[in-house]
């Protein structure tokens, strides 16, 4: 089947290769002219394991090609996908969805054929309804139908998630239409993922309603965590106690700094936005949110009380390790890392950062910091350790030569990786989350 990806950013890049690995012809367009050259030449925008190799194979196979003509890609579609960016638009929170209107007005423009328009991207209900609009109004002899068919990938996991997803979601009336998406996953049929047909607008609000109660879930045990640590309980055992519930699972119950990335955050002020715009207010979602903010900022305290709480770091060295909002993605965006470092600096701390794939990204975006080479070049010299993001490089960190390099012995770790007596036997004062500290302290 012949598919147009109209963006290549991350779900635009990442479906396009998934798709043309399933034997589909994908021809990805991006108005970054830039970008499209780095991609030709084999340059990825993104950090994503595997898909530099996926990437390559399918292009070398002649099955994914890289343009910036938007006409002649989807004049030769029979599916046309709009995979563009939906940012927090700035001053309000809503969805900036001026990339996916300008996409649906060039798409309009193209058109030559019986075409089904797939949003791709994440927006807000009732946008498939404004994209048929536009283009309508702007083509008013097209054939075609638009479908919603929201993304459920996970950064660091997207190519696995996409070929071996929970669930695909296709919104849509019009019945060619959704046997033309539903040939487009044909490839996926041994996998038997379950396929949920419903309305454009039921299928918009799933990603959203998805995307917020894994945010609640996570805001909650992080709440638990500060609770736990009041009491003398192990919010570990107790996420573990409560996922074991069928009813409530185990995944998104790892007590941490607070979520980031480009979903979460996002997702949910833009559907709060909305809520509050159809006066239905969603006060659990609002919440949160708040619980979220109050949580980045409330980690820095917790480094601050390692050295007794009185909230002054001056003439402190802090080796941060990891900035990513997550391990294996070189994503930066709300990272709990950014407002971390910020507070920790205008408490006086000197920051010294260390991030196995997110430093490129992190020079962008943090300052007034040093950038080391590797983990221990971090540690050296540091006052305190802080374990901001969970990279497997930093699960078996040598403590005993931690403890000879570092100016004084203070883990925080905020990801829970370590055992507090494991630290305590090599004489640091170990902090983490939610967790009794040991019994020498």
């Amino acid at each position: 089947m012949r598919i147009a990806m109209i963006g290549a950013g991350y779900v635009g890049l990442v479906s396009g290769a998934c798709f043309s690995d399933f034997g589909h012809h994908v021809v990805c367009v991006d108005s970054d002219k830039a970008k499209v050259a780095a991609l030709k030449g084999g340059e990825l925008p993104i950090y994503e394991p595997g898909l530099a190799e996926l990437v390559a194979s399918n292009v070398r196979q002649g099955r994914l090609v890289f343009g910036h003509d938007l006409k002649s890609a989807v004049a030769d579609a029979e599916v046309v996908f709009i995979a563009v960016g939906t940012p927090s638009r700035r001053g309000d929170g809503h969805a900036d969805m001026s990339y996916v209107y300008a996409a649906a007005h060039e798409i309009a423009c193209a058109l030559t054929q019986f075409t089904v328009i797939v949003t791709k991207s994440t927006v807000p209900v009732g946008t498939s309804d404004e994209v048929e609009r536009i283009i309508r109004e702007a083509n008013p002899a097209a054939e075609f139908a638009v479908v919603s068919n929201p993304e459920f990938l996970r950064e660091g996991a997207a190519i696995r998630d996409f070929k071996h997803p929970d669930r695909i979601v296709i919104g849509c009336s019009d019945a060619r239409a959704r046997n033309i998406v539903t040939e487009v996953y044909r490839p996926l049929h041994l996998n038997a993922p379950p396929i949920l047909h419903t309305d454009r607008r039921t299928a918009e609000l799933t990603k959203y309603a998805a995307n917020c109660f894994l945010a609640t879930k996570i805001a909650f045990i992080n709440e638990i965590a500060d609770l736990a640590e009041r009491v003398g309980a192990n919010v570990q055992e107790v996420a573990r106690g409560i996922g074991l519930d069928n009813r409530i699972g185990q995944k998104f119950l790892h007590a941490g700094p607070g979520f980031g990335g480009s979903c979460f955050p996002k997702d949910t002020l833009a559907l709060i936005k909305t809520a509050q715009d159809n006066e239905a207010p969603l006060r659990i979602v609002e919440t949160v949110m708040a619980v979220n903010d109050q949580r980045k900022r409330a980690m820095a305290r917790k480094v601050a009380h390692a050295f007794g709480g009185n909230g002054n770091l001056r003439g402190k060295a802090i080796a941060v390790l990891g900035v990513t909002f997550k391990p294996n993605t070189d994503d930066m965006r709300d990272a709990p890392s950014i407002p971390l470092i910020t507070a920790l600096q205008d408490m006086g701390a000197a920051i010294r950062v260390f991030d196995p794939v997110g430093m490129s990204q992190a020079k962008k975006v943090l300052q007034d910091v040093t950038f080391c080479e590797s983990a221990y070049d971090c540690a050296k010299g540091a006052h305190a350790l802080v374990i901001v993001t969970e990279w497997e490089q930093f699960r078996a960190l040598d403590l005993k030569e931690l403890a000879l390099i570092m100016a004084s012995p203070v883990i925080v770790d905020l990801r829970n990786i370590y055992s507090p007596e494991e630290a305590a036997r090599h004489g640091f004062h170990y902090c983490g989350v939610g967790r009794p500290r040991p019994l020498a302290y």
